[in-house]
């Protein structure tokens, strides 16, 4: 005969414990999550642009001296280092990054906001049957309220590129061009850059969107890995980057040249704009667009991929998805 010992008092307890279920994080809601979004989307700005300076300062030298800077990016390269040295391809790397902080934490926190009210306005159902339209109208609300903080530094960031001998920096310029020109020196430019920024943001999320929609169309987004998603990211953010350059490429070249120098006295931005506008032609206008294409690309790509890995990271997921 075959004794069973009884389970002991304490293994008794551990079996007959109910489970007690994992604690689940909850997802941020209201200025919480709004919040998260624009931060995410200021560091995505900011390290990009940043990071490709000196390409910007090559692709805003061609635009402004065409008969010097032409030989290209690359040869726009060489150009700027045998005459000024390596550090000149640093030239406003301050206000870029400030700047482009600044209108990041506006344009994507902006951008899921104004996707958010236009649901609550229409209805979800109404909002996604018209989400092109949604996102053409948030996209550019959103990049109106963040070229208000841009502005200003990147009147600054064009004329320390434009004239490395104005100022040593980004406090030093930007208390110059206050000190001189007062506060309408910063916002000279506000025209062009609307006519540049919120085409260009208007082109890059819809482009963005799309090229998504089409992907996750063929291929369940949540069967993928983190990393398929990042290529995902970084593939849609490329194409909606060319889209972007292509659509605000004049408005750019005639922002870099109304910043590079005040206009004569009495002579207003409207009038400055049309000069300037039947100086360049079409030719002129799209000045550097080679460069440009390849930064605008980069940094649409990294600001998507690196903005998507971010909202994981805080688990700020819950943006307003409007494709059926």
């Amino acid at each position: 005969m075959t004794s069973t010992t009884p389970p002991s008092p304490s293994a008794s307890l551990v079996l007959q414990q109910p489970a007690v279920p994992a604690k689940t994080s909850e997802r941020p809601k209201g200025l919480d999550l709004y919040s998260r979004f624009a931060f995410a989307g200021a560091v995505c700005c900011a390290v990009t642009h940043g990071a490709l300076t000196p390409v910007d300062v090559v692709k805003t030298r061609i635009q402004l001296d065409p008969k010097t800077y032409n030989n290209g990016m690359i040869g726009g390269f060489r150009k700027v280092v045998a005459a000024e040295g390596a550090a000149a391809l640093l030239t406003g790397v301050g206000p870029t990054f400030a700047g482009y902080f600044l209108q990041g934490a506006f344009k994507f926190g902006g951008y899921e906001f104004f996707k958010q009210q236009s649901i609550n306005v229409l209805g979800l159902e109404t909002a996604s049957n018209n989400r092109t339209a949604v996102y053409l109208a948030s996209s550019a609300l959103a990049e109106f309220f963040a070229d208000i903080a841009l502005c200003p530094l990147e009147a600054t960031r064009i004329r320390l590129v434009s004239e490395p001998t104005f100022a040593s920096g980004l406090l030093s310029g930007f208390g110059k061009i206050a000190k001189n020109e007062g506060f309408a020196g910063f916002y000279s430019g506000f025209g062009p850059i609307l006519f540049k920024q919120v085409p260009y943001t208007m082109a890059k999320f819809v482009v963005y969107e799309k090229v998504s929609e089409a992907v996750y169309r063929q291929v369940d987004k949540s069967t993928l890995s983190d990393a398929a998603q990042t290529g995902v990211n970084l593939g849609s953010g490329l194409i909606a980057g060319f889209a972007a350059a292509l659509v605000s490429q004049p408005a750019d070249t005639m922002l870099s040249k109304i910043n590079k120098t005040k206009g004569a006295p009495g002579e207003g931005t409207t009038s400055r704009l049309i000069k300037i506008g039947k100086e360049l032609g079409l030719k002129g206008s799209f000045a550097g667009i080679g460069a440009r294409l390849f930064l605008v690309g980069l940094i649409t790509a990294g600001q998507f991929s690196i903005y998507g890995d971010i909202k994981k990271a805080m688990n700020a997921t819950g943006g307003v998805e409007l494709a059926k």
